[in-house]
């Protein structure tokens, strides 16, 4: 039996809190905004008693510096400010949870979306499944055999795709092994990454499964003038009583600026995949492995001032009911 690791997006799950639950106005004890982080961990309690993972990893932005925009100063320009009462909720996080004993992860100048790829690839040397929670379409590229990403929707956790690689086929008509290269065809304007001109969500995944790989695409251009490219395409076309456009895919892909758009979007778009996470699932008690203490689960989820919440932490974080 393969152990499971459950890896967290945590400011995408408080992103959407915030926004889904602001009107409750929830404080903590304390008198501080609480909602986010609240329907933060709401929602992974229950994905806790869905999966009932070996360990909880949650990742999370510098906030301070990033490399991305960097290398990129446009990177999710356009974006809204965000409200205060979400900055200091996600400034909070990390403590939230680090005082619960479960493990996050904050890598310098990078994301959440890093610690996601770490995590897919610490489960696979090890010999782990993983399940990956976001509402970030990035984490398909990590979906594989042993690697599934619960994408978080308007359903909640009950309500929302757990996506392996046939149903990610079957959304997208793309491999899982092949989606970053979609993705840095399509483009992403929720970043501000313009896609390649002219190949967008439909020309995308019909290029790939009839070429193979953009690897194979850029090596036909290169090497024959792209004329497997466009016999490829036109039989796929006839094939299916489409009118021919081969030639016309070519010359959008030939143009300079098209293999440039992709490379860069290609390496905003790859995550990190060699963060030292701090896992140590050899030493019992260790922050991030499950079950937690009780004394210790009480204190912090009752802080919040949510007694059904409190009861269900209790129940799925140490597997033992609420005292009262």
């Amino acid at each position: 039996m393969r152990k499971l690791l459950l890896a967290v997006d945590a400011p995408s799950l408080l992103h959407r809190n915030h926004h889904a639950r602001a009107d409750s106005g929830l404080l903590d004890r304390g008198g501080r905004p609480a909602w986010a982080l609240h329907g933060m961990l709401r929602q992974i309690l229950e994905a806790i008693d869905q999966f009932a993972p070996d360990a909880v990893l949650f990742g999370l932005d510098d906030r301070r510096t990033s490399v991305r925009e960097t290398m990129y100063p446009a990177y999710k320009a356009g974006r809204a400010e965000k409200h205060p009462a979400l900055v200091d909720q996600l400034e909070r996080a990390a403590a939230l949870l680090d005082a619960l004993g479960l493990l996050t992860v904050t890598p310098e100048g990078l994301e959440a979306d890093d610690v996601n790829a770490s995590a897919a690839t610490w489960a696979e040397q090890h010999g782990w499944n993983c399940v990956l929670i976001t509402s970030d379409r990035d984490a398909f590229a990590h979906i594989s055999e042993h690697t599934q990403v619960l994408r978080l929707i308007s359903g909640g956790i009950n309500g929302s795709p757990l996506l392996n690689p046939a149903r990610l086929r079957a959304m997208y008509g793309v491999a899982a092994e092949h989606y970053l290269e979609y993705a840095a065809l399509r483009g992403d304007p929720s970043d501000n990454l313009p896609g390649v001109p002219g190949i967008g969500e439909k020309i995308a995944p019909f290029l790939l499964s009839e070429m193979g790989s953009m690897r194979a695409v850029w090596a036909d251009i290169d090497h024959c003038d792209g004329a497997t490219l466009v016999a490829t395409i036109d039989s796929y076309c006839e094939e299916v009583g489409r009118p021919r456009i081969g030639a016309s895919v070519l010359k959008k892909l030939a143009a300079p600026a098209a293999r440039e758009r992709f490379e860069f979007n290609l390496s905003i778009m790859s995550g990190r995949t060699d963060l030292d996470l701090g896992l140590t699932p050899d030493v019992p008690g260790s922050p991030g492995l499950l079950p937690l203490e009780l004394d210790r689960v009480a204190q912090v989820v009752g802080y919040l001032g949510v007694p059904g919440t409190t009861d269900l932490a209790m129940r799925v974080l140490t597997s033992r009911p609420a005292t009262g």
